[in-house]
């Protein structure tokens, strides 16, 4: 196996030999001493420490705070260690939302390989996720699995494929594709200009191939592929194709470890609904391999929620496997506190800030997420449970903010739709940009896959009650097109904040970091201008 910056916390579900015991519907769990903090670093409480000693008078957005740098002594970026500080010790605290037009298994595979975790929703059939897992389980820790045609495959189809990575390639191979496959060349997007779509692959690949054994260094990829002056190297092994990686994706293998199970394979979330047969589906998930089970629904805090948290957790407590549970939407400490007690040991918390969600302009219920984020970490807190920030996030600093509020992890939902690793088609709209659609799961659209084995009367009557945007265009960004070139946004800014708190780990930011509040021109000023003004 190639020689890569790995993790050595491996799965913190199968780490703890005796996990606490959890309620159950008969034995309510007694409440620990909530309100009480452990000690600080900085010499103040372990919730946000506010400028000037400021008492937010109304809650309060990411737009409406600002943090403020103090004297550090981290000289480096890259001294500050990221991993997660909910319980899961993923390299990174990101994580991609359980959003149908977000997370699959490409974006799984991707991310996971870069540090982090995404979570597949529950409107996938159980037995469509259990083979997504299998293949995400199947993935080389570091090589991108490639994108292979037959040598026969028309150019047409090729192209098409080609969009499905980020290294924009396309392996023609000879032999079984998912057995032994032996690479015979390569097909970028410029091999196929002025190339009838028709025309067979072997007629345009590039044979002139750069080939690694899979032990080899990051560092001696790069060095290869910059001798060669060619963009991507090809992982064999006794003639079989494992993978592949371009200069950048040696640089990335250099800088970020992969988030891996206690059998040193990817990791995966999957999530779980509150209707049907909810400990069916995370029985059948457990024994998939899904490292963490999401319980999820836009409104966390209702009886139904509790009754199928309970089920699931029974669920997990009698399987050989002990995963964490996360469960949610909340934005209170009483919804922390009661869905903690039902078993579980991360919330999510956001009602009404992603980009695909209409809850608020609807209902008028929900709440800034800075806010929820700040109250929801502290209470978690005194429940020896962590919280993950659902929503709202559209810059790194968006990030950092409610990494300092206290979150454990980060979850992403949108911004990472318009990526090739997303699982939807890539568009093209009348001035040749490319897009992806993206849509709400409370949207017309969402009701209707997850309702389409009911009654076409009661399929009807469910879509009367649509929250959500059904189709939004999520354009990629031309700099940054695909999730790794995101998170390599989101890092280097992420890793900027702790140095400016003078944060060395994520546990240390969450404690040092001084919050501001700012008026809507504040924010403004911090904008950078691209064109004169």
């Amino acid at each position: 196996m190639m020689a890569v910056n790995t993790a050595t916390t491996g799965n913190s579900a199968t780490a703890d030999p005796d996990p606490p015991d959890h309620a159950t519907d008969e034995t309510p769990r007694a409440p620990s001493a909530r309100g009480v903090s452990s000690s600080p670093r900085c010499g103040y409480a372990t919730s946000v420490h506010f400028l000037n000693d400021q008492q937010p008078q109304h809650d309060l957005t990411y737009n409406d705070v600002f943090m403020v740098p103090r004297r550090s002594g981290v000289s480096s970026r890259l001294e500050v260690d990221l991993s997660s500080t909910d319980g899961l010790a993923t390299p990174l605290p990101l994580v991609v939302a359980n959003m149908t037009a977000v997370s699959g298994r490409r974006m799984a595979e991707t991310v996971a390989r870069r540090g982090g975790l995404a979570i597949i929703p529950q409107d996938i059939p159980t037995e469509k996720v259990a083979e997504t897992i299998a293949r995400v389980k199947q993935a080389h820790l570091a090589f991108d699995t490639p994108v292979m045609v037959s040598a026969d495959t028309t150019i047409g189809v090729a192209i098409s494929l080609m969009a499905k990575r980020s290294h924009g390639m396309a392996v023609v191979v000879d032999g079984d594709r998912h057995g032994s496959p032996r690479p015979l060349g390569v097909i970028a997007p410029a091999d196929c200009q002025e190339v009838d779509r028709f025309a067979q692959a072997h007629s345009v690949m590039n044979t002139d191939l750069v080939t690694v054994d899979p032990s080899a260094s990051p560092k001696e990829i790069f060095d290869e592929l910059s001798a060669t002056h060619q963009e991507v190297a090809l992982a064999v092994q006794d003639t079989a194709l494992l993978g592949v990686m371009t200069r950048r994706g040696a640089l990335r293998s250099a800088l970020y470890s992969p988030a891996v199970d206690a059998d040193d394979r990817l990791r995966i979330g999957t999530a779980v609904g509150i209707n049907g047969d909810v400990a069916g589906r995370a029985e059948r998930l457990l024994d998939a391999g899904s490292d963490v089970l999401v319980v999820d629904t836009a409104h966390g805090h209702q009886e139904k929620m509790l009754e199928a948290l309970r089920s699931v957790r029974r669920v997990v407590d009698a399987h050989e496997r002990r995963v964490p549970i996360v469960a949610g939407n909340v934005v209170t400490a009483d919804g922390v506190h009661d869905l903690v007690d039902a078993g579980a040991e991360i919330l999510k918390v956001g009602v009404g800030p992603g980009a695909m969600c209409t809850t608020r302009m609807q209902t008028g219920v929900g709440r800034p997420q800075f806010s929820a984020v700040l109250e929801c970490a502290e209470a978690a807190r005194a429940d020896s449970a962590s919280v993950w920030a659902d929503g709202g996030v559209r810059h790194p600093r968006d990030v950092a903010l409610a990494l300092a509020a206290g979150a454990g992890s980060v979850m992403v939902g949108s911004w990472f739709a318009g990526t090739y690793e997303s699982p939807g088609d890539l568009m093209s709209d009348a001035g040749g940009r490319q897009y992806k659609e993206s849509f709400g799961m409370a949207s017309a659209r969402a009701v209707r896959n997850r309702t389409k084995n009911q009654s076409a009367f009661d399929r009807a009557r469910a879509a009367l009650f649509e929250e959500g945007i059904s189709s939004s265009q999520m354009y990629l960004d031309p700099q940054r097109p695909g999730v790794e070139d995101l998170i390599d946004f989101i890092v280097s800014g992420v890793r900027s904040s702790c140095t400016y708190a003078g944060a060395a780990d994520l546990e240390t930011f969450a404690e040092c970091a001084t919050i501001g509040i700012q008026s809507a021109s504040g924010y403004e000023e911090g904008r950078p201008i691209h064109t004169s003004w």
